[in-house]
């Protein structure tokens, strides 16, 4: 007997277990304040401020920008591509601040942290956005499943539905609330993304700040 079947014969309320899993998981991450396609348990913050995890000179005083020093742009660039193992993100960080003579070091240790923080900033808006995206996505497939179910409840009632028909729409349901269930899955890992940058970006900072004259 084919899996269509299978869903066919059980009671709808049975087959729609997965997408009413999947809507009380939504509102459960829904439960921190946030927009309606913020799915996330954790507050959204959608841009960081340096001034709360920063206690060096203020950026907005800088003479330069940072990716006017060469080094720094090599080192800030390279410790903040998705493709730098953390630990070697920090490695590169710390090989730079051994180098920096004293006389320079406020400044352009304030500037690695000004590019450090910029492009993290940068990296954690485009997470957060795919999140708000894939959010937006998950509420357009509930609704499609929801009218699916109700066309499939419709057919089933009907004594002349053709069978290869509700066959076919069984099928089709069962995929889609599959879909669901799978990308509703993944959501908690992509709402961990702007955390883990963030921790990844404090972790910088306090070698950063270790050194500071």
């Amino acid at each position: 007997m084919s899996r269509a079947i299978r869903l066919r014969l059980l009671p709808l309320g049975v087959a729609m277990g997965l997408m009413l899993g999947g809507v009380a998981q939504v509102e459960a991450q829904r439960a921190a304040a946030g927009p309606p396609d913020w799915p996330c348990v954790q507050r959204l913050i959608p841009e960081l401020a340096w001034g709360t995890i920063w206690t060096g000179p203020p950026l907005d005083e800088l003479e330069q920008d940072w990716w006017e020093d060469e080094e720094i742009g090599q080192v800030v660039r390279f410790a903040t591509l998705r493709s730098t193992p953390e630990e070697q993100a920090l490695a590169r960080v710390r090989e730079f601040i051994d180098t920096v003579d004293e006389e320079e070091a406020e400044q352009r240790l304030t500037l690695l942290f000004s590019g450090l923080f910029e492009l993290t900033n940068r990296e954690r808006r485009r997470a957060i956005e795919g999140i708000r995206r894939a959010s937006r996505a998950q509420l357009t497939r509930l609704e499609t499943v929801s009218a699916m179910v109700d066309e499939l409840e419709e057919r089933r009632a009907d004594d002349e539905a053709d069978a290869a028909e509700i066959e076919r729409l069984s099928e089709a349901l069962f995929w889609e609330q599959r879909t669901f269930q799978h990308r509703q899955q993944a959501l908690p890992a992509m709402c961990d993304q702007p955390y883990l940058l963030e921790e990844r970006l404090s972790r910088m900072v306090r070698e950063i700040m270790a050194r500071m004259p």
